[in-house]
């Protein structure tokens, strides 16, 4: 039988507390809002699925509610007859659901105001009950259906707002991504990109190519330690910095021991550094200035010759590491016909097996060779190294990987 609403004075919660979840040792709790519960409503006594006895509070307002609202609260039964502010009528259900925005909500009405009970369902409860059917069994499995609804429709919500934020992240790496300034320079431009980080576009590796009034072609490749979102920020930063200091003029090793302060200025910790390769490649074509900062000499190769790794020898420190240092610019023949391959460790650092040989640089080499005899070039050359380095790995690559390669033709 019905039996009166028990008034419950409990403590008062923060604001907009989440509800807590349902254990099989936890009964729901029921927060009942009505003006005048001894003149008017009462609630069956309901059990829940373990027939445990659900637990009533209840409030003759909203501020008693906001009081009673407690964590424990799983779901709210507002009375539509509740004044509330506006003059639709829905002000009191707007109330609950700004107060209560993680909690199931049911609005209570007579059976003559279906209209308006459906009108409440859209304004945002998540179910309605009509005051003269009410008896226990419905109102149990009303409760239940409300609460496990909220529960889903959150759960959508937050998955649409992962989904949300997921597609800014990448249109805004995307658009980190630089667009190589090559027009007039008849170079033929690739690049391969992929980040280390999981779902991630943009790691901490980075490379840019511009062409200068002169004609000179610069391209770069550069690789900050680690591979996390701070990396990549700081890779960012320094291409972007390159890019400046390119068009403003600076080559060689004024370049490098600016971008230096830059990155000493920028980078989170004092253990932070990064490698960078940086090739000036002379309007005519033929020949190329090289800078290297503690980072693998790219790899040429020519037609009817095996592909080679460029010199080495008077390369300067890593950028971060030491202050004062100078990076010595080297002067290096290409020929008529080229293509130059930059790359960072990533792609040199995958195991080979199960053991614990790497591939390195003398692996990658090799398996370059064997690409350019079965006819590849551009695009495909570069996405057929990355996938069978995966391949000799065993699986991704840990660290990020990125590859340039500029060609050039006779006939250019």
């Amino acid at each position: 039988m019905p039996v009166p609403v028990p008034r419950q004075r409990e403590t008062p919660a923060p604001e907009n507390g989440s509800p807590a979840p349902q254990t099989a040792a936890a009964s729901l709790t029921l927060l009942v809002i009505e003006d005048d519960p001894a003149g008017g409503l009462t609630v069956p006594e309901i059990l829940d699925a373990d027939g445990q006895r659900i637990r009533l509070r209840t409030a003759r307002n909203l501020t008693e509610a906001t009081r009673l609202l407690t964590p424990d609260v799983h779901c709210v039964l507002l009375d539509l007859a509740l004044p509330g502010p506006g003059e639709d009528g829905f002000g009191a259900l707007r109330e609950v659901l700004r107060i209560a925005p993680r909690h199931a909500v049911l609005v209570l009405t007579a059976e003559a105001d279906a209209d308006r009970a459906a009108e409440a369902v859209r304004v945002g409860a998540q179910d309605f009950l009509f005051r003269d059917e009410l008896d226990g069994r419905l109102l149990s499995r009303a409760i239940r259906y409300a609460v496990e609804r909220k529960r889903a429709d959150i759960a959508q919500y937050k998955l649409a707002e992962s989904k949300l934020r997921a597609q800014e992240n990448a249109r805004l790496e995307r658009g980190l991504l630089p667009t190589p300034l090559l027009e007039g320079s008849g170079l033929r431009f690739a690049a391969r990109y992929r980040p280390g980080r999981s779902r991630a576009l943009l790691g901490g590796d980075f490379y840019d190519a511009v062409r200068t009034p002169d004609g000179t072609v610069h391209a770069m490749i550069g690789d900050v330690c680690g591979h996390g979102p701070d990396e990549a920020a700081l890779g960012v930063e320094l291409r972007i910095a390159w890019r400046a200091l390119t068009l403003a003029g600076l080559c060689g090793d004024d370049l490098l021991a600016t971008l230096q302060e830059v990155l000493e200025v920028e980078r989170p910790c004092e253990e932070i550094f990064a490698t960078l390769c940086t090739v000036d490649i002379s309007p005519d074509g033929r020949s190329a200035g090289l800078c290297l900062a503690g980072h693998p000499a790219p790899l040429v190769s020519r037609p009817g010759r095996a592909a080679r790794l460029l010199p080495y020898e008077n390369s300067g420190p890593a950028l971060g590491l030491l202050p004062r240092a100078r990076w010595p610019r080297r002067q290096v023949d290409l020929g008529g016909t080229w293509s130059l391959m930059l790359y960072t460790d990533g792609l040199i650092e995958g195991r080979i097996g199960e053991g614990r040989e790497r591939l390195g640089q003398d692996g990658m080499v090799d398996m370059i060779n064997r690409h350019l005899q079965d006819g590849l070039s551009g695009e495909g050359l570069l996405e057929a190294s990355v996938t069978e380095a995966r391949r000799l790995n065993g699986g991704e690559l840990t660290d990020d990987v990125a590859l340039v390669l500029l060609s050039r033709s006779q006939t250019v």
